[in-house]
């Protein structure tokens, strides 16, 4: 009797969602369009990264080549959002990668991913807005920090030196925006981000006018002297240059490589897209364009400016802080820092945007399954989720008020990384599930005889989709293995030694296996209106990119990351499990739930046999 009770209960935690649920109907109003999902993708990606990672990335890591590096990283990073747009095309609902996990391999994956992806939009939310705080005081002169430090000073450890209460207030003020409505707070967000698009116009444009690419062949020599000059020498014998070894690649493609992995973030936002599946016109068409287009676009945007910069003025000489300022008092053109400075509060203003629109639809999507409190379901009568924005904002803004969140924003990645990962993995699964009709005892048959995996059945079955989801998890436990193994014995492979030779061609030879393994098994005929190309090399390929990096993070994120899931795990076996509704649906309960208008929609919640 245990035994089966313990069964049950392992069931329970891998039970998944249908894609159209018995009586689940969208309270949400479909007003938004292809263009107010491409604004909202660039607005939230194309924030203010692009006024200070090019600065920072050419001056230390990558010197002109950091246009190469933004290639590499738009190039993974395009591999994540291939995968949010079928998903997009195929789960046109709210919920991005939560409920992706969800229909795919079940409910407390679901559950891990959603908490997840409110880590990253709580922390994001909250440093963008001490960013946005800190950008306008430096404009006005430092007068609001200063006045705070003097009269409300905290110092104790962990906390902010002081309360920004301009950064709380700005967060419950576009929370009230939200609240409002989707429509009215798209208008603002796509006024901003032309705003910054036409900035970002006129730094191009200036840096090619006024740029010289003499700048891109700069001489070991000159970087020695510039080095010599640094450290006040008056003599150049025997210094070595610490700006690289000049030219295009002045610290040598690994520099270039390095730079990548933190471009690679400049690229983190267009997931909020995949969040608005309930609000959009023709989700099938319009999401899959809005994430793809809005990635091109911040691409040409990000690379463009970088060329720019490095044009303008020796990467070795750019201010890590505020380069284009910089940059154009180098040229000659000091009062167009003003420009600068508008389009970086545009660009954060998008940003911060971009991160609290996401945040209720996951919590509201989270609570309408039942796995989060039942109130955070309420929504307006123009179909805005009320309660959880106004919640989430609240959050945010007392993180913005009290808290360090230096420390902190490493914990995002960790968030963000988990659910491109998982999003990923679930589109392996999906391709290769079968059809409700597409198991026959003649193909079953087939694909248990010995070897019959070598020659897999023309169409799916229940078996092909089981062999291939065990190929699946077997593939991400090899990546995570070859991982660890280049993060932590990376001296080892640079120094060519065998032990780490051979790790490292042991599992990239078995990744290689699974990879033909899962390649000659038959996919679903199902069609979508976008689907993934390269299967299975490129939603294993975006796996690997994003385990790597989120095994670059140091011990201390992860220890913080360990409590943050420990509470979330806390919630999930003390509500979600009981509170499932997908749960109580496999039951044949029937469950009351409110909607906008304060309506009851009675669910007769029947048994899925499929």
């Amino acid at each position: 009797m245990p035994c089966g009770v313990v069964k049950s209960f392992l069931v329970s935690l891998s039970r998944r969602k249908p894609i159209e649920p018995d009586g689940e109907e969208s309270t949400f109003n479909r007003c938004l369009t292809t263009l107010d999902l491409i604004a909202l993708g660039v607005g939230s990606t194309l924030g203010a990264g692009v006024y200070v990672l090019s600065g920072e990335v050419a001056r230390d890591t990558a010197g002109p080549s950091i246009i190469i590096c933004f290639f590499i990283a738009a190039l993974a990073s395009i591999f994540a959002g291939l995968c949010y747009a079928e998903f997009g095309s195929r789960v046109p609902k709210t919920g991005s990668a939560y409920l992706y996990s969800y229909v795919t391999v079940g409910e407390l994956l679901a559950f891990i991913t959603g908490w997840n992806l409110l880590l990253s939009y709580v922390i994001g939310t909250s440093s963008v807005a001490l960013a946005w705080s800190g950008t306008f005081d430096d404009l006005i002169g430092g007068v609001i920090s200063k006045y705070f430090e003097e009269n409300a000073a905290m110092g104790l450890p962990g906390l902010a030196v002081y309360p920004d209460v301009f950064a709380a207030g700005l967060i419950l003020l576009l929370s009230g925006v939200l609240a409002f409505g989707v429509k009215e707070s798209t208008t603002i967000n796509k006024i901003f981000t032309a705003i910054n698009i036409l900035v970002l116009l006129f730094v191009i444009i200036s840096g090619f006018i006024k740029g010289d690419i003499s700048n891109w062949e700069i001489s070991e020599e000159a970087l020695i002297n510039a080095t010599a000059q640094f450290k006040n020498l008056s003599d150049t014998a025997n210094v070595t240059s610490i700006y690289g070894v000049g030219g295009f690649f002045p610290y040598g493609f690994s520099g270039t490589l390095a730079g990548a992995a933190t471009c690679f973030y400049a690229f983190v936002g267009f997931d909020c897209i995949a969040t608005t599946g309930e609000e959009v016109k023709n989700p099938q068409k319009s999401v899959p364009v809005g994430i793809v287009a809005s990635l091109l676009i911040c691409f040409l945007a990000y690379f463009a400016v970088s060329a720019a910069l490095t044009l303008m003025m020796p990467y070795y000489l750019l201010n890590e802080k505020s380069p284009l300022p910089v940059a154009f008092e180098y040229v000659g053109w000091g009062p167009a820092k003003y420009a600068v400075a508008v389009g970086s509060l545009c660009a954060l203003s998008t940003s911060l945007l971009g991160s609290m629109f996401p945040m209720p639809r996951v919590l509201f999507a989270m609570a309408r399954d039942g796995l989060l409190f039942q109130p955070l379901t309420k929504v307006t009568a123009k179909g805005s989720p009320a309660v959880a924005t106004i919640s989430s904002g609240v959050v945010a803004a007392i993180m913005a008020l009290l808290f360090d969140l230096e420390a902190l924003v490493e914990m995002m990645s960790i968030g963000t990384l988990f659910a491109y990962t998982l999003v990923a993995i679930c589109i392996l699964i999906l391709r290769y599930q079968a059809g409700p009709s597409e198991d026959t005892d003649l193909q079953i048959k087939e694909s248990t005889t010995k070897f019959g995996f070598l020659k897999a059945p023309s169409s799916p079955n229940s078996v092909t989709a089981k062999r291939v989801t065990i190929l699946t998890i077997s593939s991400v436990v090899c990546v995570v293995a070859l991982c660890v193994t280049l993060t932590q014995g990376i001296d080892a492979v640079a120094n060519a030694e065998a032990w780490s030779l051979v790790l490292v061609c042991i599992f990239s030879l078995i990744l290689l296996l699974i990879l033909a393994f899962i390649w000659i098994h038959p996919q679903n005929p199902t069609r979508a209106t976008f689907m993934v190309p390269f299967l299975p090399a490129l939603p294993l390929l975006s796996t690997f990119i994003n385990v790597y990096l989120m095994v670059q993070l140091g011990s201390a994120t992860w220890m913080r990351y360990a409590i943050w899931m420990l509470v979330g795990l806390v919630i999930y076996f003390g509500y979600g499990v009981r509170n499932s509704i997908q749960g109580k649906r496999l039951k044949g309960h029937q469950t009351n739930i409110e909607t906008v208008s304060g309506k009851t929609d009675m669910e007769i919640i029947k048994e899925d046999r499929l």
